[in-house]
């Protein structure tokens, strides 16, 4: 070919071959060669003469030097996208090559796998809106600015978003939903909010790994007031049960390990201190569940076996955690509030101080009025950053606290796992002993008449779904306490917990600070859970942002999406930019609110009309369709 210098195994022109493909009842052409190959052009032709001659069987040479700066890992794209009058396009970081291909014959048009326009997109970095569209390719992102003309478009499916608000999806970062959306894949409650990814593995109450079934089934029933009971649990490995959401749930599933599975995989279930070759041991099963895809380490201080551990024991885990790019997520260790008001949260800088972990406090908050102050919470936050440590929390939007029943047991009557539990409640000696400390407690009367229980399964039990533990003593003519243990002992240790547990004046400085983000902490079965389980994420958006103005709506929308996926790490979620994944929330930031209230919880949010998971849309209307496009979000992959 005139012009043309090459090696000699060049020399004989070559024509690539065609391929095809059926999108969305359209056949698609594509050639197999690089569209870098077509960026320049032998001879000075242009990419329709070099199309026209590739259709028609005519000869050409494609190894003309080039200067292109298109990626050769992002060759897959059909040259067919190009337009065709020979101009190079201009690409959008990580998007799609835009604009309208000329026809040609046998060339069809890049087809789209989804198209948002007439959007007002807040794009989860603070930033105010504007308006735009919404581009997904394969569950790749990209934004188009402005108006857009709609005929130079082709895609599989078009949402007008009638000038509502598109952000990211809602990140959470404190989920017990690990077991439950293995059976209810459709995920509802947290879906129809707007939430498209979740981290479960909190509160140190992960379920992988362990040696054996046998270890993983005790562990389910032990705290299945937080967790509830899975189809089939028929896992061992971190790995194993990553697999398990993949392509099968409706939202994207990050795993954190738990420091309680650590501990009985390397010490048993009993409280005791660890030697240095458990420590060792533990080391090794973060190492490996970190390999596996788990993002960090969590600790839950007041759910044992994993509150047996030390202050000691936790830095040196963290350490290993840390030096593998993880994060420390803490529910803190209440029993050091005898030590003074803020010990709890001072342990968690600590650990981070000395094992240089970033640090992450999640549902902080005032606990109660004349705890403490609401300064001296933000405060230790604010100094602890300003001193080098990554310390960073999550806070979740009712007044209202939510876990086990067997909380208020003490540690003696958990000693050996959920046998030693069940024994402790049947036994009359171990009754009257807990009973004693029960009653000594400073906090025993909210205990009787401001908690409220739900997630009873025993038919004749039913009927206590949302009383109180006093209401329930005087329905059963019983002492509360020994209601409690009854009660326990028929529902083999599931039953949950509702109270009032923060101070709800002060919650709004939390909302709104710099440093904080928004969490659910959702216990996700019963009759009457937690409002937080229907209404966390919206009730931002009504309250906190249009009625109270505590918040701008972009600093609110940052603090559900691109703050949490930082947190955790995600590199590609959180914000609506180009080469970013598609979760994506449509909302009427003037209507959107929630109706779930502490007696009457179980009601999905209004005016959150889309929410789309990996470019696939699961929400439409405010109605569920039954897409499971959620898969495990893997450190590392």
């Amino acid at each position: 070919m005139p012009g043309h210098a090459c090696s000699k195994r060049c020399a004989t022109p070559r024509v690539p071959r065609l391929r095809s493909r059926r999108v969305g009842g359209r056949q698609h052409v594509r050639t197999c060669i690089s569209p870098r190959l077509l960026t320049r052009l032998a001879g000075g032709q242009g990419v329709g003469e070099t199309c026209r001659r590739i259709l028609s069987g005519g000869g050409a040479h494609f190894h003309q030097p080039s200067n292109s700066s298109f990626s050769a890992g992002r060759a897959r794209r059909t040259w067919a996208q190009r337009n065709l009058r020979g101009a190079r396009q201009r690409r959008r970081a990580g998007g799609q090559w835009l604009g309208p291909p000329r026809p040609q014959t046998g060339i069809i048009p890049h087809m789209l796998q989804l198209l948002i326009h007439n959007a007002r997109i807040i794009d989860g970095t603070g930033s105010p809106w504007f308006r735009g569209a919404v581009l997904v390719d394969n569950n790749t992102l990209t934004i188009k600015r402005g108006e857009i003309n709609l005929s130079e478009f082709e895609t599989e499916r078009l949402i007008d978003a009638e000038d509502n608000v598109v952000c990211p999806g809602f990140v959470d970062l404190h989920s017990h939903a690990g077991l439950t959306i293995l059976g209810e894949p459709h995920h509802d409650p947290k879906v129809r909010q707007g939430v498209t990814t979740e981290l479960i593995g909190i509160d140190g109450i992960s379920h992988a790994p362990f040696k054996s079934r046998e270890e993983l089934e005790r562990y389910i029933w032990f705290d299945a007031g937080l967790n509830w009971y899975p189809p089939e649990p028929d896992w061992l490995t971190t790995q194993e049960l990553l697999n398990k959401y993949d392509g099968t749930v409706a939202i994207n599933i990050a795993y954190i390990l738990g420091n309680s599975p650590v501990r009985i995989w390397a010490t048993g279930w009993n409280d005791r201190p660890a030697t240095e070759a458990e420590i060792a041991n533990m080391k090794a099963v973060i190492r490996e569940s970190m390999e596996e895809g788990a993002w960090g380490l969590s600790t839950g201080l007041d759910y044992p076996p994993g509150a047996y551990a030390s202050t000691e024991e936790l830095i040196a885990i963290s350490e290993q955690a840390a030096a593998m790019g993880g994060f420390y997520h803490t529910h803190t260790r209440a029993s050091l509030k005898a030590k003074g008001t803020y010990a709890p949260w001072e342990e968690a800088v600590e650990i981070g101080r000395k094992s240089g972990i970033p640090v992450h406090l999640t549902h902080y908050r005032q606990p109660k009025q004349g705890v403490g102050s609401h300064h001296g919470y933000l405060a230790l936050v604010e100094d602890a950053r300003a001193e080098g440590i990554d310390v960073t929390f999550d806070c979740y939007t009712y007044p209202y606290s939510g876990t086990s029943l067997t909380i208020n047991l003490p540690f003696w009557a958990k000693d050996g796992g959920p046998e030693r539990t069940m024994a402790a409640l049947a036994d009359p000696h171990d009754r009257k002993k807990m009973k004693a400390e029960l009653n000594s407690r400073s906090d025993i009367q909210s205990i009787w008449h401001h908690l409220w229980l739900h997630n009873f399964r025993q038919p004749q039990n039913v009927k206590y779904d949302g009383k109180t533990p006093w209401q329930i003593a005087e329905m059963r003519e019983q002492d509360p306490a020994d209601a409690m243990f009854d009660l326990l002992l028929e529902e083999r240790l599931g039953i949950s917990e509702v109270g009032l547990g923060t101070n709800a004046h002060t919650l709004p400085a939390f909302v709104s600070h710099p440093y904080g983000m928004i969490a659910s902490d959702a216990i996700l079965f019963g009759e009457y859970p937690n409002p937080r389980t229907y209404g966390c994420f919206p009730v931002v958006l009504a309250e906190f942002v249009r009625a109270e103005k505590h918040l701008k709506l972009p600093e609110a929308i940052r603090k559900m999406t691109s703050f949490p996926a930082q947190r955790l790490g995600l590199p590609d979620r959180g914000v609506l930019r180009d080469g970013f994944r598609a979760d994506i929330v449509i909302f009427n930031p003037d209507t959107v609110r929630t109706d779930a209230t502490k007696d009457d919880p179980k009601h999905y949010p209004v005016g959150i009309d889309y929410v789309i998971v990996n470019g696939v849309v699961v929400i439409e209307n405010g109605t569920n369709t039954g897409a499971t496009p959620g898969r495990a979000l893997r450190r590392g992959h």
